[in-house]
């Protein structure tokens, strides 16, 4: 067995020591339940680590990664991780974080078929699609780059807006409420894109407004 692997069953023993060291009950504590506030959807790239970036600890995050931060309501893991947070977490915020230099967005940008890749990478390339007279207009492929990395971020808020029970949620106890960050890779730093929760969901509502049903308006009444 490579060293390599091994050296991570040598973090996890002092990781474990290092925090009874500091508190004889923590993992008692740790295994009773979960109450995190965040639910964070991300990239699965390897430099771009939630809790880490976060300054989070074991337990305030519920995360969710694949390649470049996706959420298509066809998508059973991203949809019922979603799902869970909302209703059974009661998350107060979700978080959709992409970043720079993503080579997921950057293979979407790329004319090439990816075989397996091309059913998923559709999804950034119909984010262009609907930004490229934008896009196309950045003579900078850098730049062009990094704003469709933004771009996609905020067509996967919508995404997630768009979700039944975000929205049953919200209309009842006004959480959770979506951002859409990016992280930059160059600086280490977050990056608030500031997206506007209550106008992207008033503005969809003619056609995604999923709170209708006589279930949820008699609870928002209560």
């Amino acid at each position: 067995m490579s060293q390599s692997y091994e050296v991570i069953f040598e973090n996890n023993r002092k990781w474990v020591e290092s925090k009874i060291s500091q508190d004889p009950e923590f993992f008692h504590e740790l295994a009773k339940t979960q109450n995190p506030d965040y639910l964070y959807i991300g990239c699965s790239d390897s430099r771009a680590t939630a809790e880490e970036l976060m300054g989070a600890k074991p337990g305030e995050v519920f995360v969710h990664r694949n390649i470049a931060n996706v959420v298509n309501t066809l998508d059973m893991s991203s949809t019922a991780v979603i799902q869970y947070a909302v209703e059974h977490l009661k998350v107060k915020h979700i978080i959709v974080c992409g970043h720079y230099n993503c080579g997921g967005v950057k293979a979407a940008m790329t004319p090439q078929d990816l075989g397996l890749l091309n059913p998923w990478l559709r999804n950034i390339r119909d984010v262009y699609r609907l930004h490229q007279a934008e896009l196309d207009a950045i003579e900078d492929e850098g730049k062009r780059y990094d704003r469709l990395v933004e771009l996609n971020v905020q067509e996967q808020c919508i995404n997630v807006i768009k979700m039944a029970c975000v929205q049953e949620r919200y209309i009842i106890e006004e959480f959770p409420i979506v951002h859409g960050w990016v992280f930059d890779l160059r600086t280490g730093k977050i990056i608030d894109l500031e997206i506007d929760f209550e106008k992207i969901l008033k503005d969809i509502q003619k056609i995604y407004n999923l709170t209708s049903s006589d279930w949820v308006m008699s609870r928002k009444t209560d």
